[in-house]
């Protein structure tokens, strides 16, 4: 199943775009994320790692596997257990200000159908100026 979510907030992109590129930065924006063990601290293609949500010590593997930041756009395999899912992001300038931000999620339809409400949060939680937490 492929599902996409869209958020538009005022944050500029530079911020938007900077939440995005340093995984550390997860956590604050995403509210499924705990912390994020990752083999580099900014995003890149072919960088892996790890996010852990709120089950304490069971994570998710990642892989991005395309990177452009051109375009503030990067994609990413996420696996936890059997199940696999390919989550797009990307995010542009609005007019007048702001940034809109859209997640492509692809994947089985139970994991797509369960993330997609706590991945709307985070997406409006990224565009917002000050960020979740």
């Amino acid at each position: 199943m492929r599902l996409t979510l869209r958020a538009d907030g005022e944050a500029a992109i530079a911020l938007v775009w900077d939440r995005c590129l340093y995984p550390e930065q997860w956590s604050q924006w995403a509210p499924q994320i705990r912390r994020v063990d990752c083999e580099s601290t900014t995003l890149d293609a072919g960088v892996t790692g790890t996010v852990f949500g709120v089950v304490p010590n069971l994570g998710a593997t990642f892989e991005v596997v395309e990177f452009d930041p051109g375009n503030h756009r990067w994609m990413w395999d996420v696996v936890a257990g059997p199940v696999k899912m390919r989550l797009e992001h990307s995010s542009v300038e609005r007019l007048g200000g702001g940034t809109s931000t859209t997640l492509l999620a692809d994947g089985p339809v139970a994991a797509v159908l369960t993330y997609a409400p706590v991945a709307r949060i985070s997406l409006e939680s990224l565009v917002r100026p000050t960020s979740l937490r």
